[in-house]
């Protein structure tokens, strides 16, 4: 798109990612379209098979929309499947999504060609289109591993959506891991070939995702992540208003840290725990985590 010009950043430059500054064997430059304010965002990766599943498809969809109420910045690689999905429902409900291309950012060779529309879309949305090759570079085999370092270098974590053996996306894990990045996975149906990546994944250390949840739980600390999320809510009981702020403090809590922290008895805790639960004022996670609705 013509009234969004491709500008190249180098390492020099003050809209450089610090994130991708520390990764082993960072690139020299990056060609940007787009809204380059993302490089410095909370970014989460969300990859995956381009041959996906119904399965696939829900996770991808619903853990993305999930993750964007908490303020992430989505990137992935614009390729067919779940790195797809992922900037399609980041489009399509309202966030802010990065696309790091295997090809340069013209139009003549962006790769895949169907992608390019949402190539566009994402650039409409406020997002932004990366690549470390000049703008004219044809995709080739060996330009998709490279750019796979980048997907991580620039986020906090990776998640894998489904994955077999020879998917792209356990390349992305693997960089991920040897960045020093969190690596979430999905897991699946031990019947299914598109499950044998994340499963492994897990079985090797992996974090298990079953909901948005248990990513932003990993970063609650990180209050960056929660902008303009806390609002200051009066039930009149002091009890209730205490867990009020401490889940404002940290996203997300297990039972016993805010009976720790709020120095208050464990039945108090639960009753009023209890009656936000019924007003919708938090939500229980399971295995006694609790977060603000």
């Amino acid at each position: 798109m013509s009234n969004f010009p491709i500008i190249e950043l180098r390492k020099e430059d003050t809209a450089w990612p610090k994130l991708l500054s520390q990764i082993h064997g960072a690139p020299k430059q990056l060609y940007c379209q787009g809204n380059i304010s993302l490089l410095n965002s909370n970014c989460l990766a969300v990859v995956g098979t381009r041959k996906l599943t119904a399965y696939g498809r829900e996770a991808a969809e619903t853990l993305t929309r999930d993750l964007l109420t908490h303020g992430l910045t989505i990137v992935s690689g614009l390729a067919l499947g779940i790195d797809s999905i992922a900037h399609q429902t980041t489009v399509e409900n309202g966030g802010r999504t990065i696309a790091v291309l295997g090809s340069g950012l013209d139009r003549k060779v962006i790769y895949p060609e169907n992608n390019i529309g949402l190539a566009d879309k994402i650039l409409k949305h406020d997002g932004l289109l990366i690549s470390e090759y000049p703008p004219d570079t044809k995709a080739e085999l060996w330009t998709f591993p490279q750019r796979n370092r980048i997907i991580s270098g620039l986020s906090m974590g990776v998640l894998v959506i489904e994955a077999d053996v020879e998917s792209g996306a356990l390349i992305t894990a693997k960089c991920a891991l040897d960045q020093n990045r969190d690596v979430f996975a999905v897991p699946g149906s031990i019947l299914s070939p598109k499950s044998v990546g994340p499963n492994t994944l897990i079985q090797s250390g992996a974090k298990l995702v079953m909901s948005a949840y248990d990513i932003i739980s990993e970063y609650h600390e990180n209050l960056k992540l929660f902008p303009d999320k806390k609002k200051k809510i009066l039930t009149g009981n002091p009890t209730e208003e205490k867990i009020i702020d401490l889940l404002d403090e940290h996203g997300v809590m297990f039972v016993d840290d805010i009976i720790r922290k709020s120095d208050t008895e464990a039945s108090a805790i639960s009753v009023s725990l209890s009656m936000l639960e019924i007003r919708n004022v938090v939500k229980h996670l399971g295995n006694g985590k609790y977060r603000k609705t």
